[in-house]
């Protein structure tokens, strides 16, 4: 199984700084738990320096990074607030038949509710999921 890790970095930031990134690292560990051979794709330990990419390596960085997540399995999205970025992963993983776990207090986001298979409030209530199967139990038939 192949997860990419969808998340907000920059998100609405103007100071050249991104938001915290430990997210990654615990939903990576929770799904290395549930399977030890899962394939977790996150993109900011692909580009840790991505934020000081030049315009055109950020351009390459951000469509390359985009059609990766159309590629999976699974994606899992932490958008605790909202994320241009965040979104456009999510599209492309929904367009490739990717199932669409999302943490977020974005309920009422049309891009979450209309692209997430489950909306989870925390990491935790995911990390629950995860460990009573939940992954095994939502893998489409067929």
């Amino acid at each position: 199984m192949r997860m990419f890790i969808a998340g907000i970095m920059q998100g609405s930031r103007s100071d050249g700084e991104i938001e915290g990134q430990d997210y990654r690292r615990e939903i990576a560990q929770i799904a290395r738990q549930y399977d030890p051979n899962i394939d977790v794709l996150d993109p900011f330990e692909l580009h840790p320096d991505s934020v000081d990419y030049g315009p055109e390596q950020a351009r390459r960085t951000f469509l390359e990074l985009v059609e990766l997540a159309g590629r999976v399995d699974v994606l899992v999205a932490y958008a605790p607030s909202a994320s241009m970025g965040t979104a456009i992963e999510m599209w492309n993983a929904y367009q490739g038949g990717a199932r669409i776990y999302t943490i977020s207090p974005l309920t009422d986001n049309w891009v979450v509710h209309s692209l997430s298979e489950r909306v989870f409030p925390d990491v935790a209530a995911f990390a629950a999921f995860v460990a009573d199967g939940g992954l095994d139990r939502d893998v489409p038939s067929g």
